[in-house]
């Protein structure tokens, strides 16, 4: 409840600064997932997705409940090359019965995590029937009274109850690919600005929305989804999508459907100003944007989606394939190669200067990468290059924490120690001693890279450096080598 109490003011502040380092900051801080107990694989996407920004966009196709591959193969063969996104459905809207949904739905899983193993990103759309009637198009796209809205969203009535089983329902999908390790972006109740879905233009759609994710990340413990907020491009049947924002603290991408070819720069401009920061995206498109124009103007879209056989109904191909063989335009074999050069880019380990003087001066006489800070060398060395006696050691890095929460750091030396995060003396014991604990305290926000120096001295006798750290979500331990990261 603090951490989203703490992002609604920042999401208030942010409007009301205006100097651009101040911004800058704001910015950096919304950019924490929605789910502070975001899974690993899911928190890589979200950090991969803000540095490859600008550097081109990543292309996506999407396929029907029904039919799970069917236009992610076509794509491949008319172009050479698959899309880096592949779009799945899991509402059902075809009249199926109970068995052949679950037998749908489980194709699609199955697909989803092979698609995920071979290199690419899942997205998942949820066309939902209104809770207790059956599943088809006519009760997706239907007409709902604000009133009759409401009860779908009241606790204690059957209309609630009927919300909760059907979300529990496709949650069952949605866990599968959390128990493989599959993050995806997740884009429920979208072009909720428009009237031709049943949660379409309700003055308290954000509840429904918050009902779903609460559902799912505490209620399931559903901690492999990235939010994706996908309203319509602003037009004659639609209105203006601000009027339909969960808020920063529930949303991790803010994505536009734009079809007609309306790929205008305000439409860009506008979903950018509103995230401020947040990851943009285009939800869904019928007709290919141009490459060109997407790299002139609108480089802030992460990627796009095409809708299924929409893409060969409103494109040649010949434009599709100059549009997924343009170099602003990122494949899936080209978003492995960029994957895992970022992971290069950002190897884990913490960098170690061993100095042959107590007082860390002069030039390191060992420069190395240390996979954690646990060492107990006792009255030996730690390298041949190195005293046993009289020397000292300063790491830095960065540190990636899994929760937005307050860390409470541990430090067991023999001699003296401290430790800095982001700039701040945590820990200051820079005495002689002989095996004493330290203990000091900092808000960590989850996804974000805090920059961490802990410097340390040995005096004569017994050696030993070790950094610990632990909050309400994590229990005390050495802090792991995947929590840190070489600067």
């Amino acid at each position: 409840m603090e951490q989203r109490i703490l992002r609604d003011m920042l999401d208030w502040a942010s409007r009301l600064v205006n100097d651009a380092a101040w911004q800058t900051g704001f910015r950096a801080l919304l950019r924490t997932p929605a789910d502070d107990k975001l899974a690993l694989p899911a928190l890589n996407l979200l950090n991969r997705l803000y540095t490859l920004q600008g550097r081109g966009i990543i292309s996506g196709i999407h396929d029907y409940l029904e039919s799970a591959d069917e236009f992610s193969n076509k794509l491949k063969n008319t172009s050479g090359q698959y899309a880096g996104l592949h779009g799945y459905e899991l509402g059902a809207i075809g009249s199926q019965t109970e068995s052949l949904i679950a037998n749908q739905r489980q194709w699609v899983t199955d697909s989803a995590i092979r698609w995920h193993k071979a290199g690419g990103i899942v997205t998942m759309s949820y066309h939902a029937s209104l809770p207790g009637t059956a599943p088809a198009w006519s009760n997706v796209s239907m007409n709902l009274s604000e009133a009759d809205f409401a009860k779908y969203i009241t606790p204690g009535t059957p209309q609630y109850t009927a919300l909760l089983a059907d979300l529990d329902k496709t949650a069952i999908s949605l866990k599968k690919l959390n128990d493989a390790g599959v993050p995806v972006l997740w884009r429920p109740y979208h072009e909720m600005n428009g009237g031709w879905f049943w949660w379409g233009q309700k003055s308290r759609f954000t509840e429904l929305w918050n009902l779903m994710f609460d559902r799912y990340t505490v209620y399931h413990g559903l901690h492999n989804l990235l939010w994706v907020w996908s309203p319509n491009a602003q037009n004659q049947w639609s209105q203006e999508p601000a009027r339909y924002y969960p808020g920063a603290g529930r949303v991790d991408v803010l994505a536009l459907d734009i079809y007609d070819g309306d790929f205008k720069d305000s439409h860009h401009d506008g979903l950018w100003d509103l995230g401020r920061g947040k990851l943009i995206a285009i939800g869904e498109n019928a007709k290919l944007p141009s490459a060109a124009v997407l790299a002139k103007s609108q480089n802030k879209w992460s990627y796009q989606l095409t809708w299924a056989k929409l893409l060969y109904e409103q494109n040649t191909e010949p434009v599709i394939k100059a549009f997924m063989n343009d170099s602003f335009v990122i494949t899936r074999d080209e978003y492995k190669v960029l994957a895992a050069e970022g992971e290069q880019n950002h190897p884990p380990g913490i960098r170690g200067e061993y100095f042959n003087n107590m007082a860390l001066s002069g030039a390191p006489s060992l420069v190395r990468t240390d996979s954690t800070i646990d060492f107990t060398w006792r009255q030996g060395s730690p390298d041949p290059l190195i005293n046993a006696d009289l020397f000292s050691v300063r790491w830095s890095g960065r540190l990636k924490a899994e929760f937005s929460e307050t860390y409470n750091f541990y430090t067991y030396s023999d001699d003296g120690i401290r430790v800095w995060v982001d700039g701040v003396l945590v820990i200051d014991s820079w005495v002689k001693q002989s095996g004493t604990e330290r203990k000091g305290s900092i808000p960590l926000i989850q996804g974000k890279l805090h920059e961490l120096k802990v410097e340390y001295y040995e005096n004569q006798g017994d050696a030993k450096a070790i950094l610990m750290w632990e909050s309400h979500s994590r229990p005390r331990e050495v802090i792991p080598s995947g929590a840190y990261v070489l600067a």
